[in-house]
Parts: C-alpha cells; sequence; structure tokens
C-alpha cells in the first residue's frame, strides 16, 4: 500500500509557479500579478505568504541548497546506518556515493527550474542571501568530496574536488537536454546520468 503524498501547501504552489515562469522568462519578465494567477489568486494576495518577488528568489535558491546539503547528510547518515551498528565498520564509500548520486540525480529532474534560476539569476539576490548559498554549496561540495576521496584515496582534495564539480555540471545540464518529453523517460535518462557520472569519477 502506497502512501500518498500531502497536497502542496498554497506557499508551495506559489514558489513551483514562480520558479516555473522566472525560469522560463526571467525574474525581471514575470509580474507578481502573473505568479498570482497561476495559482488562482490576486496578485497582492501573494503579499500574505511573500514581501515580494525578491522574496520567493531568496526562499527558491536557498531553500534548494539547504535541501540538497541536508539531504546529502541524510543519506550519509542513512547509508551508514544500513552498515550495522555504530560498533560495526562504517558503509561502503562505494555505496554512499551511489546514494549521493541518486538523491542528486532527483534534484536534477525533478527540479530543472531551480537549476535554471540558479544560473540566470543568482546575481539578483541581497548579498547575504547570495553569501548563505555560497555556503550552503561548498559544504555540499566538501560532503561529496569526502566520500570521493575514501573511495579513490590516491586522488589528491584538489582532484576529488575538480571531479565532484564536473559531475555537478553533468548532473545539471538537464534544463539543456529539451523538454521532459523529448527525453527517453525519467527511469531511462536517470540511468544515463547516474552511468556517467560514475564514469566521470572513475577517471580519478
Amino acid at each position: 500500500m502506497t502512501t500518498q503524498a500531502p497536497a502542496p501547501t498554497r506557499r508551495e504552489q506559489i514558489l513551483a509557479e514562480a520558479a516555473r515562469l522566472f525560469a522560463e522568462r526571467g525574474f525581471h519578465g514575470v509580474g507578481v500579478d502573473e505568479i498570482g494567477a497561476a495559482v488562482g489568486i490576486s496578485g497582492p494576495g501573494l503579499y500574505r505568504h511573500f514581501a515580494g518577488k525578491d522574496a520567493m528568489l531568496a526562499e527558491l535558491l536557498v531553500g534548494i541548497s539547504e535541501r540538497l546539503l541536508a539531504g546529502g547528510k541524510q543519506r550519509v547518515a542513512q547509508a551508514n546506518r544500513s552498515a550495522g551498528s555504530a560498533t560495526e565498520a562504517a558503509a561502503e564509500p562505494a555505496a554512499v556515493l551511489d546514494s549521493l548520486i541518486d538523491g542528486h540525480i532527483d534534484f536534477a529532474l525533478d527540479d530543472r527550474p531551480l537549476i535554471t534560476l540558479h544560473d540566470r539569476e543568482l546575481g539578483q539576490l541581497r548579498e547575504s542571501d547570495r553569501k548563505l548559498v555560497r555556503q550552503l554549496q561548498r559544504q555540499y561540495v566538501e560532503l561529496w568530496v569526502d566520500v570521493v576521496r575514501a573511495l579513490r584515496p590516491d586522488a589528491s582534495e584538489g582532484e576529488a574536488r575538480a571531479a565532484v564539480h564536473a559531475v555537478f555540471g553533468l548532473l545539471n545540464s538537464t534544463p539543456h537536454l529539451g523538454s521532459a518529453h523529448s527525453l527517453p523517460g525519467r527511469a531511462a535518462t536517470a540511468a544515463l546520468l547516474r552511468r556517467l557520472a560514475h564514469g566521470a569519477l572513475g577517471a580519478l
């Protein structure tokens, strides 16, 4: 018996439509009224949820960075728990890396508008929010670097970090692969991205 996911809140609906519209037409090309219309409320009604477009963009970009880091940490912890009790060895680095790759592939396939937003609109954030995004991203990178170096101990820290950034670039290329309908299906695309990621890291 499958558990049905809870329906998105109004706030989540607004953020999802804002992400889609910002990605399609640019941050400055979308008005508050259009975002409101996309979720069936008046533009001014959005101000009950957000102070304005800037606040939406900040929550989208800071939020996804927080989610990636939290998800990565959770996957590492879950892999270690599945390896046995605290008195036993930690999970094999290969299993942890598999889990991290799968988690990032889910993001790359399910949150394509946020990748576009990050690439195009990060500079629109206030300096404090932009610094927070960068800080969270660095922590996420280092989480991967630790796992990669455990798996490839002969690789230097610089090589491991460069490889991780290269894999992120590869996985985050999904907005450039065409529309979701033009891809070979989610499972097939995920499998392809997984092979490419492992191939890139295997070159270390």
